[in-house]
């Protein structure tokens, strides 16, 4: 399956990185040559999405000015979630009448992606069974994480992921293959992606694809420094 249609989380504060996401938003940050914003649109790229939607709200006019001023190959649609924030369920639901009815593909622009990560999407494209009621989250386990404090998200068993049981071994890295059909019984304006989640794990339809490829994730400030440290130049 192609997956054609993308979208990028840029919304959130970063108070976690205060005090530079004070002037500049967290998806503008630096580690290497680019931007985390920049490598989330290229691993998209790379995997074959030509259409990406990326919501706004903090530093929102900054995003937009960089976006505009970038000439990446896909076509970039940008959503102002101007009076407030929508966390992550309202904000995939607040676009999602720019999707059809084939499935997308959603990152968080915090975690440093690659272009090595599309053979795992197409690998996560692998999972999909049915046309309804997709969704896919890419996770790893904990211990391939850079940033040691992560507790763990979820428990993974034949692909399917639940949270029933500690330890959890398993982090959420912030990518996911989604249908619009998991929303349909949701109609609040704001809320967290989780919410679609915990329902799926009910009927056990949330899967999980791991990936054995290390994770880093700009958690922090002292996380995001030792990443910059790490990562001197840019990651391809």
């Amino acid at each position: 399956m192609n997956i054609k249609k993308g979208m990028i989380l840029a919304a959130g504060f970063g108070k976690r990185l205060m005090p530079l996401t004070n002037t500049t938003p967290k998806p503008l940050l630096k580690v290497g040559n680019k931007t985390l914003i920049e490598y989330s649109i290229n691993t998209l790229e790379s995997f074959g999405v030509n259409e990406i939607f990326i919501n706004v709200h903090h530093l929102a006019n900054k995003i937009s000015s960089y976006l505009k001023s970038k000439k990446f190959k896909c076509k970039i649609n940008i959503i102002y979630e101007k009076n407030e924030i929508l966390d992550t369920g309202g904000a995939i639901l607040n676009a999602i009448n720019n999707f059809d009815d084939k499935p997308f593909i959603v990152l968080n622009p915090d975690t440093i992606w690659n272009k090595n990560y599309s053979k795992d999407f197409v690998d996560m494209c692998g999972l999909i069974k049915s046309k309804k009621d997709i969704a896919i989250l890419h996770v790893v386990n904990k211990n391939r994480s850079f940033d040691k404090s992560f507790y763990g998200d979820f428990n993974l068993n034949n692909n399917i992921l639940n949270r029933e049981n500690d330890p959890k071994n398993y982090i959420y890295t912030g990518a996911q293959i989604l249908s619009k059909d998991v929303f349909l019984d949701f109609n609040e304006k704001v809320f967290s992606i989780n919410k679609v989640w915990d329902k799926l794990i009910t009927n056990k339809k949330l899967f999980g694809f791991e990936s054995k490829k290390s994770f880093y994730h700009v958690r922090n400030l002292e996380i995001y420094n030792e990443l910059k440290n790490k990562f001197a130049n840019e990651i391809d």
